[in-house]
């Protein structure tokens, strides 16, 4: 005999009426919020990963049968890295293939340059920047397969192979800030594993963003399967009431939730895919992204959509378990919704967890913080509907107000959808808090406006830099560095100390102007020394943009869509407070109330916590905090509390419709 399950699914689902299709049509667009973001935060990571080992090649990777000779260094103008690779033939040997991005090994005298880089060389004066390499009639280009993005400044000059710029004193004695800055090495070809210093730590940053946004996103989906909750198990009630088999009554659940789940987790899809070109504009790290790298592939796309209609389908089935064993008590809503106390103790429990593994002398590994996030996260989301539920008792005990009487009602009576409602913002409260401290500071005032020019040759080089600076027009101190001194910019390297005056374009000018003085090495500054930790500040504050933003988006459209669905599954409550005489201005103050209630005390304790997180991160690593945190805090919360009453105050139209002449309705 054939299942009627399917039949009956589809039937209910058109005779639900207007109010059932927009519930439907709501859950649909939660689920297609939390699969476009899905993909959009997993792309970063994967593009992440992607565009940096594009970046591996400028990495010279020594080989026993050395064809060719690689130099990389980097210089600054503006403030801003430009990577410059010196290529040279070894005499006598067999050609070496062309490196990534270029139709060719450069021959000595050619510079190739990046569509950044001369777009830079059109803009600024020659003294600020081109005469910093080899005079040519004409620049090649660099390729898209030689760089992380089409905003990254990368120079590839052939030399010959006497060069100084490609002989052994290119890479010479090294300090802790040449590190990924500076090599030199015989190379047979363009094998290099390593990636750029700056391109090898966006994979790690975008992935501590999808991780601060999967619990959000997770919470969202799950939302999705329990719109419209009310009316379906009302509608359930009465079939098992009629002899449906609980069995029966999950199936047709599954169903529906699938059929939501999926066809809005595909418009997700069809919406990131679409906005690509748009997304591939957002700048993270080196710059934008080729468009390709955005992409996951259709593995990564269906994996999302899948997952996503589970979550949904899932959600929907576990709330079943009253309709299936107390169908009767269902139908007459005479079971409250409930907590226990066990979900404080749990919270609590995980709580002294993670603060006894996160308090060890030697830290923790990225892994284990990462562990412990999505622990906290977890116990979050149990223990908030206890305190939500906690919240309404106490509110409807004191309060003074109608509108407040009946928020602190509707709290107590149903503390998970509260939560729903308030958990996307909530849980991005944490994100606000860790982001807005927790960038590291660090000091470079004492090097502003100096240069270093490494030398062996003290008093003859300081003459001659002074003779080259004032042709130039620049006015600079020169002093000879002591070998003893490693806090300057030599850091006891034997060179120079170049104290210039007049900004940004007279440090760019003499920084061109002093390029070729040294042996090798060209003049670098504090942009220079301080530019690893400098690629890690950046890079965090990049996340916590885009995780911020993200999360105001998860957060906002779950509290309207829920909020939306919530108007549609009470609106029986509504119409017979109507019919009571309750006035609607009542009925909306306090479904805003019975918002922004919980929403004040946990998303206090979430950002709470976030900053306490940032706090620790920074004395891990031994740096300060960002001064201007505390600003960035009080804009993070005061956005999202209007992007909140904004997404509230959007469904107060529906809940207009929905209580007008409430006598005519059937329910």
């Amino acid at each position: 005999m054939r299942s009627p399950v399917l039949p009956l699914t589809w039937h209910l689902a058109r005779s639900s009426g207007r109010r059932g299709l927009q519930s439907l049509l709501l859950a649909a667009a939660v689920a297609a919020t939390g699969t476009f973001v899905m993909l959009v935060v997993l792309a970063a990571c994967l593009g992440s990963g992607t565009r940096a080992d594009r970046t591996a090649w400028r990495t010279p990777e020594p080989a026993r049968q050395a064809t060719a000779v690689q130099a990389v260094t980097t210089t600054y103008v503006r403030h801003e890295p430009v990577t410059v690779v010196s290529l040279a033939r070894l005499p006598g040997r067999p050609p070496t293939g062309a490196p990534p991005g270029l139709a060719r090994f450069p021959r000595p005298g050619e510079v190739y340059v990046s569509p950044a880089l001369a777009k830079l060389l059109r803009e600024l004066p020659a003294d600020r920047l081109a005469d910093r390499f080899p005079r040519t009639g004409s620049y090649g280009t660099v390729g898209a397969a030689g760089l992380a993005s089409p905003d990254e400044p990368v120079a590839v000059v052939g030399r010959a192979p006497d060069a100084p710029e490609v002989s052994a004193a290119a890479a010479g004695d090294q300090n802790w800030f040449d590190e990924g800055q500076t090599a030199r090495a015989r190379i047979a070809g363009f094998t290099g594993t390593k990636a750029s210093m700056f391109t090898a730590t966006d994979q790690g940053m975008a992935l501590l963003g999808v991780v601060l946004l999967a619990m959000p996103v997770v919470v969202l989906s799950a939302a999705a399967g329990r719109l419209g909750a009310a009316r379906r198990e009302q509608r359930l009630a009465a079939l098992r009431l009629a002899g449906a088999t609980p069995r029966q009554i999950i199936a047709m659940t599954a169903a529906e939730a699938a059929a939501v789940g999926a066809a809005g987790a595909l418009a997700g899809a069809l919406a990131y895919t679409a906005l690509l070109p748009a997304l591939a504009r957002i700048p993270f790290g080196v710059g934008s992204w080729y468009t390709g790298d955005l992409w996951v592939g259709p593995g990564w796309v269906a994996a999302a959509v899948a997952a996503v209609a589970v979550l949904i389908t899932v959600s929907a089935v576990s709330m079943l378990r009253q309709v299936a064993t107390a169908p009767l008590g269902v139908a007459q809503q005479a079971h409250p919704r409930r907590t226990r106390l066990i979900r404080l103790a749990l919270f609590v429990a995980v709580l002294l967890y993670i603060l006894t593994s996160s308090g060890g002398d030697g830290g923790v590994t990225p892994r284990q913080a990462l562990s412990l996030l999505l622990l906290f996260y977890g116990a979050f989301w149990l223990f908030g509907p206890w305190v939500v539920d906690r919240l309404g008792r106490l509110v409807g005990r004191f309060a003074r107000r109608p509108a407040t009487l009946l928020a602190g009602r509707r709290l107590s009576d149903d503390p998970r959808g509260a939560w729903r409602t308030v958990s996307g913002l909530v849980l991005a409260g944490f994100a606000a808090g860790f982001f807005s401290v927790s960038l590291l500071g660090t000091d470079g005032s004492a090097h502003r406006d100096t240069l270093a020019v490494l030398t062996p040759d003290g008093g003859r080089a300081a003459a001659e830099a002074r003779t080259l600076l004032k042709e130039s027009g620049v006015a600079a101190t020169v002093t000879v560095g002591r070998e003893d001194d490693y806090d300057s910019l030599l850091a006891g390297s034997k060179g120079l100390i170049v104290r210039v005056s007049g900004g940004d374009r007279a440090l760019d000018t003499a920084a061109t102007a002093l390029t070729g003085l040294g042996p090798a090495r060209a003049p670098y500054g504090q942009d220079y020394a301080g530019a690893s930790d400098r690629v890690v500040t950046d890079r965090l504050a990049d996340v916590s943009t885009g995780t911020l933003a993200l999360s105001f988006l998860v957060a906002t459209a779950s509290a309207g869509l829920t909020a939306a669905a919530n108007v549609l599954d009470r609106r029986r409550v509504y119409g017979l407070l109507r019919l009571a005489g309750t006035p609607l201005k009542v009925l909306d103050r306090a479904r805003t109330r019975e918002t922004v209630i919980p929403l004040v005390v946990l998303a206090g304790g979430t950002t709470a916590m976030g900053v306490y997180g940032s706090y620790r991160l920074n004395e891990m690593a031994g740096a300060t905090v960002d001064t201007a945190g505390a600003t960035r805090l009080a804009v993070c919360v005061v956005l999202g509390a209007l992007a909140m009453v904004a997404a509230i105050t959007a469904s107060r139209p529906l809940l207009r419709r929905v209580t007008a002449d409430p006598a005519q309705r059937a329910d």
